[in-house]
């Protein structure tokens, strides 16, 4: 009896994880909608990293490092609709460069670097939408 306990938990943890990659991943095929775009003057190129957290009323903290001269995008969903997540660059003193949510959580942000920063680039779900789930970001850079 114990054994089957263990076998129908271990099922049960399974089928969890398994339905959490598939919701990631089908939030990461909508994040490279916004970086690949329909028009080919706006298509943008995956720094290859996808960055992703599993959020509960909590933020997620990521880093990278802009080099100067490169026009990036940066876009971020956590579902369907386009406003569910908030993301805010900063530079390594705090200072906020840009937050998209002065601009209607918007889904991604175009900007062009003029030197190389390092910044620390925070997720978190707007808790008036979505309290819990997978957020994924991605950077891209023109091609």
């Amino acid at each position: 009896m114990k054994k089957i306990t263990i076998l129908l938990f271990l099922g049960i943890l399974s089928f969890s994880f398994s339905s959490f990659s598939q919701d990631c991943e089908s939030i990461v095929n909508i994040c490279n909608s916004y970086l690949n775009g329909t028009n080919k003057k706006s298509k943008f190129v995956s720094d290859g990293q996808v960055y992703t957290a599993f959020l509960d009323r909590e933020k997620a903290e990521f880093k990278t490092t802009f080099f100067g001269g490169s026009t990036y995008r940066i876009c971020a969903s956590a579902g369907k609709e386009d406003e569910f997540v908030i993301f805010t660059v900063r530079d390594n003193q705090g200072n906020v460069l840009f937050t998209n949510k002065n601009h209607k959580n918007s889904p991604y942000w175009d900007f062009k670097v003029p030197s190389t920063i390092p910044v620390i680039i925070e997720t978190e779900l707007d808790l008036d939408k979505k309290v819990t789930g997978c957020a994924v970001m991605l950077i891209g850079f023109k091609k």
